[in-house]
């Protein structure tokens, strides 16, 4: 799926950001991306690329689980439900007859969004705007539907947060650290929502953000913009915008204090989370705390892990990062405690690390390294059809605009040590902290059925 064209011109960018600027004559491909929108309010991003085999096509729904209120997880529902048939196709007649011209399809819900995609042949394209203008204007919601789809999630939940000392302590961690934002609550939803939830509420919610005027559609690759805007204006342009999309305005508040939860789980080594309020996505220090989280986490020779793993044998991994949400951060760390290790002296190693930055610049070749890091990843993601679709359409979400290329590399040069240590002293600071620890029962704990009255 890579683009020749793109591939060979963006593997120059890193020649010359050190002087904080792509090279010259750099042409960043997402700065040819047009921008249309439609009398109902859809936005569509269009962005051409004839060499390279591929078009990926991409509805972003600006709705994730933030924006539920009766009954948690009806976002992710909707992830399954949309795949399940319309009123003029079958259950899985969408994904087939998209995989039988050598397409490949998926979808994914945030706490922000919902995204659907297809990576497809050209030639697949005009059936594909039409498929997908079919399930969003013509989607069955009924008991039967909704009651298939439910047991699904019901086993999806089981099986990556209930059965998984991981999934356990992240479901802990986010209401430890949000108490009044909806980001408390696990985009899967909890349990009884999941089993409670009603066909009434879902239609509510699909007639409140599945709308045009709540969409964006993303489109990257070997296909002509004008064909593609006249099939989608044709589909799409009869659908009628939503009257009201609600929205959270629930503001977190400030923390005051260190909080401390610990899961009873039955395993061997147990899991330790820590978690600290950071900015939302475009605030101006978000290239230092990723450059930050990098060198604590950026791998197996980053901090955290040669000392946790390597130098100290406590944890089997360690890692973490600076995650950034719509209406807020969160900077957080992992570890999988050694089964013969004291988690004890793991949360305490893990902590002086932390200590560290915050008191002592990083060395210079930390964050070079870092930068380094940064840098070549975010050149990479720019390779494919997908990856250009992707980051014209998250940006335009979240800013409104696509940040050039050479934006987001000078903003990573930008960074110094001094910005390094000032981030981290501001963000993790003891009493922000919110520390998730998943350990096995005491071995004196009666089982629930044997405890006394």
């Amino acid at each position: 799926m890579r683009g020749v064209g793109w591939a060979v011109v963006l593997a120059a960018v890193l020649v010359g950001v050190s002087a904080g600027a792509a090279p010259e004559g750099f042409q960043d491909p997402a700065a040819a991306t047009r921008i249309s929108r439609l009398e109902n309010g859809l936005t569509i991003l269009t962005l051409e690329d004839r060499s390279t085999p591929v078009v990926s096509f991409q509805v972003w729904v600006k709705a994730g689980s933030r924006d539920e209120s009766r009954f948690t997880g009806i976002a992710h529902l909707f992830e399954h439900m949309m795949f399940r048939g319309t009123e003029n196709l079958g259950p899985e007649e969408f994904t087939q007859l998209i995989q039988a011209r050598g397409g490949r399809l998926n979808a994914f819900t945030s706490h922000d969004v919902t995204v659907y995609f297809e990576d497809i042949p050209p030639e697949a394209l005009p059936l594909v705007i039409d498929l997908e203008a079919e399930r969003f204007a013509n989607l069955v919601i009924d008991e039967a539907l909704l009651d298939t789809e439910r047991e699904v999630v019901l086993e999806e939940r089981r099986m990556r947060t209930e059965d998984s000392p991981q999934g356990r302590a992240f479901e802990a961690l986010m209401p430890l650290t949000f108490k009044a934002h909806p980001y408390r609550w696990p985009v899967i939803g909890w349990r009884s929502d999941v089993e409670q939830v009603t066909v009434e509420a879902c239609r509510e919610f699909f007639a409140h953000y599945y709308a045009p005027n709540n969409l964006v559609i993303s489109v990257a690759g070997n296909f002509d913009s004008e064909e593609t805007l006249a099939r989608i204006r044709q589909r799409w342009g009869g659908m009628q915008p939503a009257a009201e999309i609600p929205r959270t305005l629930t503001r977190e508040p400030e923390q005051r204090g260190e909080r401390i939860s610990t899961v009873h789980f039955d395993v061997r080594g147990p899991v330790l989370m820590i978690a600290w309020h950071a900015p939302p996505t475009g605030h101006e220090d978000g290239p230092a705390l990723d450059l930050l989280s990098t060198v604590l986490s950026g791998g197996r020779s980053s901090r955290l892990y040669r000392r946790l793993v390597n130098d100290e044998q406590l944890a089997l991994s360690a890692g973490g990062g600076y995650w950034e949400l719509h209406d807020a951060g969160v900077f957080f760390g992992r570890v999988a405690v050694r089964p013969d290790a004291d988690p004890a002296r793991a949360r305490e190693a893990f902590l002086d690390e932390i200590e560290r930055v915050r008191t002592q610049p990083i060395r210079a070749e930390e964050l070079e390294k870092a930068r380094r890091q940064l840098e070549v990843g975010l050149v990479n993601g720019q390779g494919t059809a997908h990856g250009l679709a992707d980051r014209v359409a998250r940006d335009y979400v979240a800013f409104g605009r696509i940040r050039p290329l050479e934006e987001l590399l000078g903003g990573i040069e930008a960074v110094t040590l001094e910005d390094v240590q000032r981030v981290a002293e501001r963000y993790l600071q003891p009493e922000g902290r919110n520390v998730v620890r998943v350990l096995a029962p005491p071995a004196d704990a009666a089982a629930p059925e044997e405890a006394s009255p």
